[in-house]
This record gives structure tokens, C-alpha cells and sequence, in this order.
């Protein structure tokens, strides 16, 4: 029922506030300045407007300025604001600046989308075959929940979607459906020798195995989790969103693996006749 309602306020705020696309996938151009000494945002501020290339969002930091235009700049745009600011405010900057066009980047959103159907489709195949289509079902659906997650946070709070996220959401799908794998491999191991009389010992039996993989499911977590707060903490700000995608879905994987996909499974397996689902026990 948490996750039930989890996903529904994620489906409602996706629906009212979208996604906070960021210029891989909507076109713009982000100009990354590092400066020799500090510059006053104010004083930044000022020199863009002065400059008249349009909607734009400025973020700051120490030595570092990070601008976001709304618009594909040309080369002749890109050279005069380079040399402005550095007659205007330090001829000692280092700039760095990415542009994508509007084609560009609707392609990069259909390269995502199918990106993150394929790896899905090829999780599906590789559990229905390594185990039983019961079991592909709830792991997708799992995985569909951990990725939701994230994008609902990440819209609620309007953080950036770029590319980076992306190759998070995909990370933390793969390390979600290493989870469930051991926890069905758990379920699918104590079937073997299970006797099954009601659907209570199939209860008994999930909750054996969770707990039986419990342990080993945290501590991976754990570890990775570690490894991805101290990217958020220490990592540039070209990271930070990422890091945070991660940390976000390794929590959200691991609590999924255990309280969506093996439940899911257990649901759809009391939906089988009792005689053959105790038969199928017995076989595998």
C-alpha cells in the first residue's frame, strides 16, 4: 500500500510538473566558467542581461559559474561572450560549453526511451528463462517502480534530467535486479524441498528466503551506497545529480526487491491451483 501510494503521487507529480529537462534533452547551450578570483553573482547576472541571448538560469559557486541558456548559441554568440567576460570581469577564465540543437536532442530522448525499454525487454527474457514468467512480472514491475521513483523525485523537486541521469537510472536497475535475482534464486531453492499443502506454507516459504538473503542484500547495498554518498559530498557539481539518482534508487532497489517483487510473485503464484502448484514444487 506505500508503494501503491508512492507511485501514485509520483504519477501526479510528473503529470502536473513534468520533468526539469536539461539542455541533452530540451536544446540550449550550458557554458561552464571557472574563474581566477571570486565574481559577484550580481555582477554576473548583470553581464548576461547585458548580453541579450535570452532565458537563461544561473547557478554559482566558489570560482565557478554555471549558466544554462534556453537558446543554441552560434559561434559568433559563443566567441563575444567568452571575450566580454573575460575583459569584463577575468581574463584569466576557462570556459566550457555544450550545445545541442533541438534535432539533437529529440534524438537523445528517443535513444534514452529505447535504451531503458531494451534493457527492461532483455531482463524480462533472461528471468523467464532463467526462472518462470511469474518472477520476469515481478522483477519488471519492481525495476518500473525503482526507475518511477527516482523520476518522481527528481520532478517533485524540479532537479535537472540530462544524460547522466539516464546512465543512473540504468545503473540502478542493474544493481535492483541483482537483488531480486538472489532473493527468487532464495525462493526458487526452497521450493525444491518444500512441501506445500496451503498457500500459507507458499508465505512462510517467500518470508524464509528474504530473510535467508537479508543480510547479504543490505550489505551490497551498503557498500555501493557508500561509494555513491562520497561522490555526492566530494564530486564536482557535473556529478552531483547523478550521485544523487543513485543514492535514491540503490535505497529504493533494495526496499522494492524485498517488499514489490517477491510479493508480486507470491501473488501471482497463489493464483495458481494449489494441487499444481505443489506438483510444480515437487518437480522443480
Amino acid at each position: 500500500m506505500i508503494s501503491l501510494i508512492i507511485t501514485v503521487l509520483g504519477i501526479a507529480a510528473v503529470g502536473i510538473f513534468g520533468l526539469n529537462y536539461g539542455i541533452d534533452f530540451s536544446a540550449g547551450t550550458a557554458l561552464d566558467i571557472t574563474t581566477n578570483k571570486q565574481v559577484e553573482k550580481a555582477k554576473i547576472e548583470s553581464f548576461l542581461d547585458e548580453q541579450k541571448l535570452g532565458e537563461y538560469t544561473l547557478v554559482t559557486s566558489d570560482n565557478r559559474a554555471s549558466v544554462r541558456f534556453k537558446a543554441a548559441l552560434n559561434d559568433v554568440q559563443e566567441k563575444k561572450i567568452k571575450a566580454d567576460f573575460s575583459k569584463q570581469l577575468d581574463d584569466k577564465a576557462d570556459y566550457e560549453m555544450h550545445i545541442v540543437d533541438a534535432e539533437i536532442a529529440r534524438e537523445q530522448q528517443r535513444s534514452a526511451l529505447i535504451g531503458m525499454a531494451v534493457a527492461c525487454l532483455g531482463i524480462v527474457l533472461y528471468v523467464s528463462i532463467r526462472f518462470e514468467w511469474r518472477f520476469a512480472i515481478a522483477a519488471v514491475l519492481s525495476l518500473i517502480y525503482n526507475a518511477f521513483f527516482v523520476i518522481a523525485v527528481f520532478s517533485i523537486f524540479r532537479l535537472e534530467v540530462n544524460l547522466p541521469f539516464i546512465l543512473a537510472v540504468l545503473t540502478i536497475i542493474g544493481y535492483s535486479i541483482n537483488d531480486t535475482v538472489v532473493i527468487f534464486d532464495r525462493i526458487r531453492e526452497n521450493l525444491r524441498f518444500a512441501k506445500i499443502k496451503s498457500t500459507s506454507d507458499l508465505d512462510v516459504l517467500v518470508n524464509k528466503s528474504i530473510w535467508q538473503t537479508l543480510a547479504r542484500s543490505i550489505n551490497t547495498v551498503i557498500t555501493v551506497l557508500i561509494a555513491a554518498v562520497c561522490l555526492f559530498i566530494f564530486g564536482s557539481e557535473s556529478i552531483k545529480l547523478f550521485s544523487l539518482a543513485m543514492i535514491l534508487g540503490l535505497v529504493s532497489g533494495a526496499y522494492s526487491s524485498i517488499f514489490i517483487a517477491s510479493p508480486i510473485w507470491l501473488y501471482l503464484k497463489k493464483k495458481e491451483p494449489l494441487k499444481k502448484a505443489v506438483k510444480t514444487s515437487n518437480a522443480q
